[in-house]
C-alpha cells in the first residue's frame, strides 16, 4: 500500500504475515470480497479510517463484518488508519474503568493476528492522540441536540434506563466519532447498517460547519458497506453478537479453543425443526447459523442450504464448528505468537501514535484557523 501520506511508515516496524441477507433462502450470490473492493476503485489518495471499541475480546462477528475487511484492504493503495476507540469504550455500560487498558492491548493484539500489517496501515490508541476530544468539542458546539435524539442507537441503548442514570456520553459518542473520521480527513469509511445513520449525521456536520465558517476545509467521507451479514447472538438470535454481553456462550471469540468452539455452536439456539433453512424471521436461530457457515466459507446462502440438504440440526453444527475451528485456527496460533514477543504490541501502537500524531496536529491547526481565527478557507 502507497502511504505518501505518511513517510514515517517506510520504517514500519517488522511484521511476519502469514450479503447475504434476503429473506428467501434462494437469495443467491456469491461472496466476492475482492470484486466488491476492486469495484471502490481506491486511490493513493484516498484515506479510509476505521474504528473498533475495546470492550473485550473480539468476535468473529467483529471479525467477518469489519476485522476481514480491514485487512483486505491493506491490497489496496488507499491510506488506512485504523483506531482502538478507548473513549468509545468509556459510553459502554458494560466497561469496568479497570479493564480498558489490558483491553486495548488484547485487541491490538488480535487485530495483528487477523493480520494487520503495521507496515501497511496506521494503528493507534484514540486517547493517545488529544486532538480526537478537541475537534469533538466543536462540532458538539454546532450539532443541535434534536440531531442526536433522533438517533436509533441512542434510542435502544437509553431504553430502559431512568433518565438520571443514562450517561450523556452515550446521546453525544456519535459526534466524538465524526471527529474521529474527520481528524483525519478520511475519504471513506467502512460501516455496518447500524452505523450507517451515525455517518450520515458525519456529513451533516460537515455541511453544517462548513456553511457556518464559510470554508470547505471538511470533506464528507463515503461509506464502505460490510458485505457480511450481521452476527447475532447464539443465545438471542433476536439480538446482535456483542463483546459486551456477561454470558461468553453468546459469543465465539476468535481465539476461543476447538472445544470451546464446538461447545458454544452444540448450545446455539435454533428450534424443533432439523431441516437447515434460511428464513430470518422464523427461524432465526438456524439462519443465523447458516449466515455465519455461508460468511466463513464465502459461498451464498443458497450453495450452504443446497450442500446440507437432507442433513439435521446437529450434523450442521458440527460441519459449521468444524469450519470455524479451521478457520480461526491461523489466528489463534499467531495470537499465541505474539504473546511471547515481550513489548511488540506497545511498539505497534506507540509507533501508530507518532504517525497519527503529526497527521491530526496539522489538521487540527488548519481547523483551529477557521474556528478561531476564520483565516484558513
Amino acid at each position: 500500500m502507497a502511504i505518501a501520506l505518511y513517510p514515517a511508515t517506510r520504517n514500519a516496524l517488522p511484521f511476519n504475515r502469514f450479503r447475504i441477507l434476503g429473506y428467501s433462502i434462494f437469495h443467491s450470490y456469491r461472496i466476492n470480497t475482492e470484486a466488491n473492493i476492486n469495484k471502490l476503485q481506491l486511490q493513493k489518495d484516498d484515506i479510509i479510517f476505521s474504528g473498533i471499541q475495546p470492550t473485550s475480546r473480539p468476535h468473529v462477528g467483529n471479525y467477518l463484518g469489519a476485522i476481514r475487511k480491514w485487512v483486505e484492504l491493506q491490497d489496496t493503495p488507499a491510506n488506512l488508519i485504523y483506531c482502538v476507540v478507548d473513549w468509545h469504550a468509556l459510553s459502554s455500560a458494560h466497561q469496568s474503568p479497570t479493564s480498558i487498558s489490558s483491553n486495548v492491548k488484547e485487541l491490538t493484539l488480535n487485530l495483528l493476528a487477523c493480520g494487520l500489517d503495521p507496515a501497511r496501515c496506521i494503528l493507534f490508541q484514540q486517547s493517545q492522540i488529544p486532538q480526537h476530544a478537541e475537534l469533538a468539542w466543536i462540532l458538539t458546539c454546532r450539532t443541535p441536540i434534536g440531531w442526536l435524539n433522533r438517533m436509533t442507537q441512542w434510542k435502544t441503548k437509553s431504553h430502559g434506563l431512568e433518565n438520571q442514570n443514562v450517561p450523556t456520553g452515550i446521546l453525544t459518542y456519535p459526534i466524538l466519532m465524526a471527529a474521529d473520521i474527520l481528524l483525519y480527513k478520511a475519504t471513506h469509511v467502512p460501516v455496518g447498517d447500524d452505523q450507517l445513520q451515525h455517518l450520515e449525521l458525519t456529513r451533516t456536520i460537515v455541511k453544517t460547519i462548513n456553511n457556518y465558517y464559510n470554508c470547505q476545509f471538511l470533506k464528507p467521507p463515503n461509506e464502505i458497506m460490510g458485505d457480511a451479514p450481521r452476527v447475532k447472538n447464539l443465545r438471542s438470535p433476536d439480538q446482535k453478537m456483542s463483546k459486551s454481553d456477561v454470558s461468553t456462550l453468546t459469543r465465539i471469540e476468535l481465539t476461543d479453543q476447538p472445544d470451546d468452539i464446538r461447545n458454544k455452536i452444540k448450545k446455539a439456539v435454533t428450534d424443533s425443526d432439523s431441516v437447515i433453512s434460511y428464513n430470518p424471521d422464523l427461524r432465526p436461530g438456524v439462519s443465523n447459523l447458516v449466515s455465519l457457515y455461508s460468511s466463513f466459507s464465502r459461498c451464498s446462502i443458497e450453495e450452504t442450504c443446497k450442500q446440507f440438504q437432507g442433513a439435521n440440526t446437529d450434523q450442521f453444527k458440527g460441519a459449521l464448528a468444524d469450519l470455524i475451528i479451521s478457520s480461526l485456527k491461523p489466528i489463534r496460533e499467531e495470537a499465541h505468537r505474539l504473546q511471547k514477543e515481550d513489548g511488540y504490541i506497545d511498539s505497534v501502537l506507540n509507533d501508530g501514535r507518532d504517525k497519527a500524531l503529526e497527521i491530526a496536529s496539522n489538521n487540527m491547526s488548519k481547523i483551529k484557523s477557521i474556528v478561531l481565527d476564520h483565516s484558513f478557507t
